[in-house]
């Protein structure tokens, strides 16, 4: 089988269902004793050109153009085939994920037209055991722009720094050098290879782990930067 082009981004949790948790139309929300606290996702400039910031239903389009991504729909719940009534659901799912306090969804916004290009989540699931996961990814228009690379570094300082995460970890198939170059240039370290390790529409695949220790050296080393 032909690997999908590379650069769409760093795949979800693979611990968990990727894009997981109640979709808050489904049912009530969770009471106060049910689990972890509501987080607020904030908003943070990732450069001059990118801005971080929580999911709008407005980022309709920003689903439409997922969707059509051969690749983006098989590692998230993007749906493959589009509706408003499907791509309402998924936006929804990213505000529950921070009501359920499994983690911080952001939409990557282009500052010069408030333009939606791409999508990074910190997920939360192993916090108790002192790490994080990230998960990426960006439009096809919005590649080979530096964007990943610049949301990547902002929400990585963030966590480290602001948070005081002590690991955080990605995941990235073996073929996808693009994303792969992305974690190395913000400073993950390549730590070995899961085999079939998640599954990816009807097949599972391996993947390579990345991971950054609060010890690998000052968060401030790692500043946003669009570069």
């Amino acid at each position: 089988m032909a690997a999908p082009k590379p650069g769409p981004g760093a795949n979800p949790d693979p611990g968990a269902a990727p894009d997981s948790g109640p979709d808050p139309a489904s049912g009530p929300a969770p009471g106060p004793d049910s689990g972890p606290d509501p987080l607020t996702v904030p908003s943070m400039s990732a450069g001059p050109d990118f801005v971080l910031r929580p999911w709008e239903m407005s980022d309709l389009t920003l689903v439409r153009e997922a969707s059509l991504d051969p690749y983006i729909p098989l590692i998230t719940t993007v749906p493959a085939r589009y509706s408003n009534a499907a791509a309402e659901a998924f936006v929804r799912r990213q505000w529950a994920r921070a009501a359920t306090g499994t983690g911080y969804p952001f939409a990557i916004v282009r500052s010069r037209d408030r333009r939606p290009v791409g999508a990074i989540g910190l997920w939360l699931r192993d916090l108790p055991e002192g790490r994080a996961s990230l998960g990426y990814w960006l439009t096809a228009s919005a590649r080979g722009q530096g964007v990943a690379r610049a949301a990547l570094r902002t929400v990585t300082s963030w966590a480290l720094r602001d948070l005081g995460v002590p690991r955080l970890q990605l995941f990235v198939e073996p073929w996808n050098t693009a994303s792969a170059q992305v974690a190395e240039d913000v400073g993950f370290r390549r730590e070995g290879l899961l085999r079939g390790w998640q599954q990816v529409g009807d097949e599972r695949r391996d993947m390579t782990v990345y991971a950054l220790l609060n010890t690998d050296g000052p968060a401030d080393d790692r500043a946003a930067t669009a570069n």
